[in-house]
């Protein structure tokens, strides 16, 4: 769906109530548009959802601002608090800026829809799309210019995908799942042996499942199994330019941050949080709840609710205190070169006693 097209003024007080908020201040204030906390102008709402932002309170420019239920402030300005301002402030946009159709319901004349395709009600099918034989849509489904869904493809209700996203064989989307532009669904996984010392392709014949509300980001990858299943759980996020490649499995409410890489059958389990440019070596586990820092490089499993970074991924305790060291090496150094001078000085110092003390001996 589009971004929509900015809709007129608005109260204060009629915002906070579409929102379940609560007014400090002038509840009759006009609000004509959102900007960002830096870049508000007279006449547009902000928000500051922690607290080393207030900084920007006296600052900024805007008539208002969303901020928690809990800041301790006192303030003139025109406050608008919630349980979650960033939450709240999302909701703000859309009332400015209403979600609208990106194309128009029905089928374009362009698109090619071949044989025992099933339609759900109110699809909207862009220009040159393709949709292969015996492929299922759900109701209200959208599937952008470009796009590409392969035989026997099987996508529910309410799914967006983008222009020129392509969902290969066999692969299973489930209801409100979102794919962005150049995101391949379904490709074969990297599964290849050896034969008289040539590279010969494994088949790669399993399938990707991505469970409801799961949205992945642009011209990221996911490989088909094998054999089997490749699994994206319900609810789980991943950003642009991803790689999860073959037998993998993502738990429920995952997020992973652009860059990532997760080799073959790398299970990673849910609520947990993957840093930008990890890179996950095949077979490892992560538990749920971790945390995966960025540019991290897992190379064995990581414990549920563990907080892990570095290359080699280490705790962050452990690694933290090595960052830390590596830090002083400079300074090591410098102390380092000062001891060896002292050492030799006083073994010289020492030789030098060492023959007085025999010259003497010999004098006697």
């Amino acid at each position: 769906m589009g971004t929509g097209k900015p809709t007129g003024s608005r109260t204060l007080e009629s915002i906070a109530r579409e929102i379940g908020g609560t007014v400090e201040g002038d509840g009759g204030c006009q609000i004509t548009g959102v900007a960002s906390v830096e870049d508000a102008k007279s006449g547009q709402i902000t928000f500051i959802a922690d607290e080393k932002y207030l900084k920007f309170l006296d600052r900024t420019q805007a008539s208002a601002l969303i901020v928690p239920e809990k800041f301790d402030i006192k303030t003139d300005r025109n406050l608008i608090r919630t349980k979650n301002a960033v939450r709240s402030f999302s909701r703000v946009v859309e009332i400015f800026f209403p979600p609208t159709p990106a194309i128009e319901k029905g089928i374009h004349p362009t698109a090619v829809i071949e044989a025992n395709v099933r339609l759900g009600e109110d699809v909207r099918i862009g220009a040159h799309v393709f949709i292969g034989e015996n492929a299922v849509v759900g109701d209200r489904t959208v599937i952008m210019p470009g796009s590409v869904v392969e035989a026997s493809v099987t996508i529910g209700s309410d799914v967006i995908l983008s222009a020129r996203a392509c969902i290969k064989t066999r692969c299973v989307l489930g209801d409100r799942v979102i794919i962005h532009s150049g995101a391949v669904i379904g490709s074969d996984g990297f599964g290849f042996t050896v034969e008289n010392g040539k590279y010969v392709k494994i088949p790669q014949v399993g399938i990707v499942v991505i469970e409801d509300d799961v949205e992945i980001g642009a011209n990221t990858t996911v490989d088909r199994a094998t054999l089997g299943v490749t699994r994206i759980g319900r609810g789980t996020k991943i950003d642009n330019l991803v790689q999860v490649a073959h037998n993998c499995t993502i738990g429920e409410n995952t997020v992973i941050a652009g860059q990532a890489g997760l080799s073959g059958s790398t299970h990673v389990g849910s609520n947990v949080q993957i840093g930008g440019q990890a890179g996950f070596g095949g077979h490892t586990k992560v538990g749920d709840g971790a945390i995966v820092g960025a540019q991290a490089g897992v190379i064995k499993d990581v414990p549920e609710k563990a907080f892990v970074f570095g290359a080699p991924a280490r705790p962050k305790g452990e690694e933290g205190r090595i960052l830390a060291s590596m830090a002083r090496l400079p300074e090591m150094i410098k102390e380092m070169k000062a001891l060896k001078e002292q050492v030799r000085k006083l073994l010289k110092e020492r030789g030098k006693n060492a023959d007085e003390s025999e010259d003497t001996r010999k004098e006697r």
